[in-house]
């Protein structure tokens, strides 16, 4: 009978493995990946998906085209049970739970970023590790770069034109370099924006950029991007972050609209809910990548804990979380399971990097390929090579070198994707900051969850001014619900402050479904306004 290998995940370790797999056994075993997307996006492109020299369609790959003969699983992961050998998902448009047995697991889940552990971070920052991720920044940067065209307030457009980067490692500097050249390129379009006016600064935690590279490579790096106008911060982290500003380690605050956090990598959820051995927060596996413990389930890539020889215990005896490794160690998984099944003797993983590259944008990079050092424009070209070369898929490398050829004499500042605008979200403010001003336009109801506001409004007849101060537990804002498109008065923070807002929409919305929900709101407006609310009706009536 068939064994049935079921790989969780479908990025590099995961896709990988499934295609050697495929090859090694073929019809002796039944191969099945599941994966929340049913696409393999090649993540050393997202940088340059989000400055826009290459479209998302072109970073990313079918998974039923690069695996034939592999099943194909569009779900996302509930839980393991490694006892009972099955996994549970749900899948479809109902989300109905499914089992899924196996008798070899593979897990190749990556690993997911949390940011909570700095106030304001994780409300406030993009991230880069995904192709919407990609996507967002885009359509991010390309707003405020509108919004400063335009505005003719100059602590604004200060704001809009501040981007800071936070991470010096491969993912920050390339999201930093393609980010720069985006906004060079840009300018042409955007007669009120001056490039003295642009402010990047790419903050990190340790003594260097590009920690895994030579420091003679780190140093040229940051030397290319200070020379292009790039600030660089050394051993300095953040804070906390507002919608408004950044506070960094050092106690300097930075006035910024954008904030990219490419820092904070965490376990996904459901290998910290596996019944698995793991290691600060990677699953521990031998030399043979079999999870320490568990029998038939194998690890690989980023969520993987890969010892490089015996008895390893320093950073530099583990596998390195990257692409380059995760090639390598699905060739060695593949050929495990395969000799697992045939009940021959296991080989340890072994393998020694060929070296890595790194793009800065504007056609400079810099590499270690083989022990030799390549820096500048050569180094560039070795960079797009190589990963040219190794995109999945012939169609897939025509349509990137097409990207690039025409990058080259044109790139749109087109903004087909706008900004997320969620129904509900969490904003965070410094004491000062102001949170609207009277005649702003409205955009939802405000319920302060720490801290404290002020709000001044006039009255339209005496000019007299109130003055009131708003806490935890309470709202303002909630004009909004009657239609009122403008605000009334204006409000600032008395003290570091989160705020939860709720658009108009969804206070109806959740007033409609939610009995408790809309006796408050009720209540609220009859004391208040002395108006009877009905949120069936639609917003309310404008006054």
């Amino acid at each position: 009978m068939a064994q049935k290998i079921l790989i969780l995940g479908g990025g590099f370790g995961g896709m990988f493995a499934a295609r050697e797999l495929r090859k090694r056994l073929g019809g002796r075993a039944e191969i099945e990946i599941i994966n929340n997307t049913n696409y393999f996006v090649f993540q050393p492109l997202l940088p340059e998906v989000g400055a826009g020299s290459i479209t998302a369609m072109h970073a990313v790959s079918p998974l039923r085209k690069l695996l034939r003969g592999v099943r194909v699983r569009k779900a996302r992961i509930s839980s393991v049970d490694t006892d009972r050998k099955v996994v549970t998902v749900f899948q479809g448009v109902q989300r109905r739970p499914t089992e899924v047995t196996y008798d070899h697991l593979v897990v190749a889940l990556g690993q997911g970023v949390d940011l909570t552990r700095t106030p304001g971070l994780a409300d406030h920052a993009l991230t880069m590790k995904t192709l919407d991720d990609a996507r967002r920044l885009r359509a991010h940067v390309l707003e405020r770069l509108e919004h400063a065209d335009i505005t003719a307030l100059p602590e604004v457009k200060r704001e809009a034109l501040t981007f800071c980067i936070v991470g010096a490692g491969f993912s920050g500097i390339e999201t930093a370099g393609e980010l720069g050249e985006m906004i060079d390129r840009a300018l042409g379009d955007y007669p009120n924006i001056k490039r003295s006016e642009i402010r990047i600064v790419l903050i990190e935690f340790m003594g260097r950029v590009l920690a895994e590279l030579p420091e003679t490579l780190a140093t040229y790096a940051q030397k290319t991007l200070e020379d292009r106008g790039f600030e660089v911060m050394l051993n300095t982290g953040v804070k906390s972050a507002t919608g408004t500003s950044l506070e960094t380690t050092t106690g300097e605050i930075i006035g910024t609209r954008t904030i990219v956090a490419t820092i904070g990598n965490t376990p996904s959820p459901v290998v910290q809910e596996m019944p698995l051995e793991t290691r600060h927060g990677r699953i521990a596996v031998n030399r043979h990548l079999q999870a320490q413990g568990a029998e038939n389930v194998w690890s690989l890539g980023d969520c993987a804990l890969i010892p490089m020889k015996e008895d390893a215990t320093e950073r530099g005896d583990f596998a390195p979380p990257t692409a380059q490794f995760a090639v390598r160690e699905a060739r060695c998984l593949a050929q495990n399971i395969e000799a697992a099944i045939a009940c021959r003797p296991l080989q340890p993983f072994e393998y020694t990097s060929q070296g890595a590259l790194a793009s800065l944008g504007a056609h400079r990079g810099v590499a270690e390929v083989w022990g030799m050092t390549f820096r500048g424009y050569p180094a560039w070209l070795l960079w797009r090579a190589y990963y040219l070369s190794f995109l999945p898929g012939f169609r897939t490398r025509i349509t990137v070198l097409l990207n690039w050829f025409i990058d080259g004499f044109s790139r749109s500042t087109v903004q087909i994707r706008a900004e997320d605008n969620n129904g509900a979200r969490y904003v965070h403010y410094r004491a000062g900051d102001r949170v609207f001003e009277a005649g702003n336009r409205s955009d939802g109801v405000y319920s302060v969850i720490s801290g404290a506001v002020e709000l001044r409004i006039a009255d339209p007849e005496t000019g007299e001014e109130r003055v009131s101060r708003i806490g935890p537990g309470e709202i303002f804002g909630d004009r909004v619900i009657f239609g009122k498109m403008q605000r009334t008065g204006t409000v600032r923070a008395l003290e570091n402050t989160q705020v939860l807002v709720l658009r108009r929409e969804e206070v109806a919305k959740i007033a409609t479904g939610f009995a408790p929900f809309r006796d408050y709101f009720q209540r609220h407006m009859k004391e208040a306004y002395g108006v009877e609310w009905n949120p069936e009706d639609g917003i309310g009536p404008d006054r």
